[in-house]
């Protein structure tokens, strides 16, 4: 058999191995949270374009919850605005405010929006603000000090945390298009927040009831204390290891925010690496997937997915 005939015949094995999760996930919403160097760099951004894009065609609702912290710095500094931390978190005052706004609603989103839409698929953008997406009110951050001290109370500023998520305008539009939505919401007095683009699309998961949730980070996914990549943790060993320490820095809030999204509703939730090209189909569509993945019990061997598509 001549050698093109061989890569025929793989290219054929490899649409073959994805049909039954294909099947499996047929009109299953998958929240997908995009940051990272996967919004920077030209190829992964053309690559998640694709992949979102073929996730739509082949019948299942994707729906795209963005970050844009490299992209608030770099205006901010160009502005002569200093910027402040606080446990990784950005003090937002309302000059701040309104810079993040800007740069989530009007810069960012619409330009993942156009990728999406430049590259064939069919694409809406929103922010928390529409619809009464998200409702949200401020954020009163507690930093403990020892055991023998007080807790600090530390004004954020304009950072909010959710109240409510309606994803009734969500629903409507999911059918035809595929939703990206900035991680902005509304306070009972119109006023914006400023929330973390992890918890947003968790929580956003859980009203959907998606199938998965799947954040993009920079890393290979969780690691265990040899620094060897976990495949699978049930929601219970996730727990303990981030109270032994093995699970620590910012990776606790993103598996923290995998964790509510189970007790929400959600099937499973992933933490994958952004840096690989095409990571969410072969999460999706191959037998050994990629990444992490946490569930709220684990029921079969840790690296087993079986031709059922039960991934």
């Amino acid at each position: 058999m001549s050698m093109e005939r061989i890569e025929d015949v793989d290219r054929a094995k490899v649409l073959i191995e994805a049909l039954p999760f294909i099947r499996r996930f047929s009109n299953a919403t998958v929240v997908v949270k995009y940051g990272g160097h996967a919004m920077v760099d030209e190829d992964l951004k053309r690559n998640f374009a694709l992949d979102v894009i073929l996730m739509k065609y082949v019948g299942l609702n994707p729906v795209v919850v963005h970050g844009g912290g490299p992209q608030i710095g770099d205006l901010l500094r160009r502005l002569s605005i200093e910027s402040e931390f606080i446990d990784g978190m950005r003090v937002t005052d309302k000059q701040t405010m309104d810079v993040v706004e800007m740069v989530l609603v009007g810069k960012v989103n619409k330009e993942i929006v156009s990728l999406i839409n430049t590259h064939g698929g069919r694409c809406v953008g929103l922010s928390g603000k529409d619809g009464g997406l998200i409702t949200a009110k401020k954020m009163h951050y507690v930093r403990n000090k020892g055991e023998d001290q007080p807790p600090e109370i530390i004004d954020m500023g304009m950072v909010g945390e959710i109240t409510a998520v309606d994803g009734t305008v969500l629903r409507g539009l999911m059918e035809r298009f595929i939703p990206v939505i900035a991680p902005v919401g509304a306070g009972r007095d119109g006023e914006t927040y400023n929330i973390n683009a992890d918890i947003v699309a968790g929580r956003i998961a859980a009203s959907l009831e998606a199938r998965k949730l799947i954040l993009l980070t920079d890393t290979a996914g969780v690691l265990d204390d040899q620094g060897g990549l976990i495949s699978t943790l049930s929601a219970d060993e996730a727990r303990r290891l981030v109270r032994e320490g093995t699970i620590q820095g910012g990776m606790i809030p993103k598996v923290n925010c995998c964790l509510g999204a189970l007790e929400g509703g959600v099937s499973k939730a992933h933490i994958l690496d952004g840096r690989k090209e095409h990571t969410l189909l072969l999460e999706i569509f191959t037998k050994a997937g990629v990444g992490t993945e946490i569930v709220s019990a684990v029921e079969r061997p840790a690296s087993e997915k079986t031709e059922s598509g039960e991934g």
